[in-house]
């Protein structure tokens, strides 16, 4: 465009048109996040909240990248104030915290009627079909494993977050064979040292002793259930087990520790240190957390610096033909065809008010983003970005984990008809200030809320 003075000034010479300046028109900031920006290729999971799906980016930035989807009702999650806490807390904590060995959360938002969380897609599958395959694990494989666990509760605990629900169901192995930790919605926030929680929950084969006679727990439960995980790795098993609920306590309260002929010096060393029922006298029980469970002759032979930097092969890579794979997931919900039903179930105004300040999109792709304009956009904080708020949950009826933080979701490779425990029943119970303690074993009272879920494995 040509200019020319006239008058007190110059003006364009030719066709020219006017634009209105704005912040809208001269910044467009990040993009406007929705469903409109993915394409469903596969049902990963599905449940009494919603569904997981298997999903492709088609516009913006991460065009052509696929990740999973969880599709949360807002209607059911919004008639439980405690399933509405626990979102927010898990899509909080999924927020602030940012590591190797943790699920990445790369976009939050919102519509009326439903909550959208779009995750790293983890397409290796549970840890626990891996260990369901095997029976039991090598020693050398427990420990690269329990390596990368241990840096990933570490990491948690130094942000005063305390895990309360580890189990081979909630740890996911991405395409390399990397573990994730999964499933944030037992978590506690602000559990620094000296303080303490109450809350009755997790996975009973797993509890610590602590929770279970309600004395007050911190992250030294973490320490434990990661003991009784690795029980599981080399033995088949948790190792405190039952044909109930009642005597499954009974055993982790009172019983004793049986440890296999086979296990090595070492492995039955660190066994005995993780499942003390003093939580002070358990490793990893004092002020050096995770340090302490590094220092132990299990894992001499683990490069930490290495591990972390994932620069150490996996003792199992998943057999993908593509990044689209979804053969380690189960085939009754791969083969449906992916539908996000409409967006009807709009709540009220009120009801709406709990889910404010979901949205979200994560610092590396607003990074992105900024490469692309012209202009320097705004700097505002992630959370505050257009577009509206969405989540990660976890259900506690019929259903078992389905990783990612599922609500609801049933495990993978059975139907709820088909549900075998691989080890008995497993119990998901949560209960605040709930629970009557009587001979070891847990009831919980009557005039308090219960949730209970046997957690079926396979």
């Amino acid at each position: 465009m040509e200019l020319e003075p006239r008058g007190n000034g110059l003006e364009p010479v030719g066709h020219y048109e006017e634009i209105e300046i704005s912040e809208s028109s001269v910044n467009n900031g990040p993009e406007h996040i929705g469903p409109h920006c993915f394409e469903l290729l596969r049902v990963l999971g599905k449940g009494g909240y919603g569904k997981v799906f298997q999903v492709r980016k088609v516009q913006g930035t991460n065009t052509g990248k696929i990740f999973a989807m969880k599709v949360l009702k807002k209607a059911k999650i919004a008639c439980n104030a405690k399933d509405t806490a626990h979102t927010r807390a898990e899509r909080n904590i999924l927020e602030a915290v940012k590591h190797p060995f943790i699920v990445d959360l790369i976009y939050a938002f919102q519509t009326g009627g439903k909550l959208y969380l779009i995750l790293e897609c983890l397409s290796g599958g549970e840890l626990f079909m891996q260990l369901e395959r095997e029976g039991i694990f090598l020693e050398d494989t427990a420990c690269f494993y329990l390596s990368e666990i241990t840096l990933a509760l570490g990491h948690l605990h130094s942000h005063g977050i305390i895990y309360r629900d580890l189990k081979p169901e909630n740890i996911m192995l991405n395409s390399q064979g990397h573990i994730k930790l999964t499933d944030f919605g037992l978590c506690k926030e602000s559990i620094h040292d000296g303080a303490v929680t109450h809350t009755f929950c997790g996975t009973i084969e797993y509890m610590a002793p602590e929770i279970l006679v309600r004395s007050g727990h911190n992250r030294a439960v973490d320490w434990w259930s990661l003991g009784a995980l690795m029980y599981d790795m080399l033995t088949g098993s948790p190792p405190f087990t039952a044909e109930n609920r009642k005597k499954t306590i009974d055993k982790i309260l009172k019983g004793k520790l049986v440890l296999p002929p086979y296990l090595t010096p070492d492995a039955r060393d660190l066994l005995k240190k993780f499942l003390k029922r003093n939580p002070s006298q358990r490793v990893g029980g004092g002020p050096g957390d995770a340090a302490d469970v590094q220092k132990q002759p299990f894992f001499r032979h683990i490069n930490w610096e290495d591990l972390l930097a994932r620069r150490l092969d996996p003792p199992f890579k998943p057999c993908l033909q593509s990044e689209e794979d979804v053969s380690q997931f189960d085939t009754r919900f791969t083969r449906q065809t992916p539908v996000d039903s409409p967006d009807d179930a709009a709540i009220s105004e009120s009801a709406n008010q709990a889910f404010l300040g979901f949205t979200y999109v994560a610092p590396s792709v607003l990074e992105s983003i900024k490469e692309g304009f012209s202009f320097q956009p705004k700097v505002r904080s992630p959370r505050r970005l257009n577009s509206s708020p969405r989540t990660p949950v976890r259900y506690r009826g019929t259903g078992g984990a389905l990783g990612w933080g599922a609500l609801g979701w049933r495990p993978f490779g059975m139907g709820a008809s088909e549900w075998a425990p691989r080890w008995g029943q497993r119990t998901v119970l949560e209960v605040q200030w709930g629970v009557c303690i009587e001979g070891g074993g847990a009831q919980p009272a009557p005039s308090w809320e219960s949730r209970e879920t046997v957690r079926a494995v396979g």
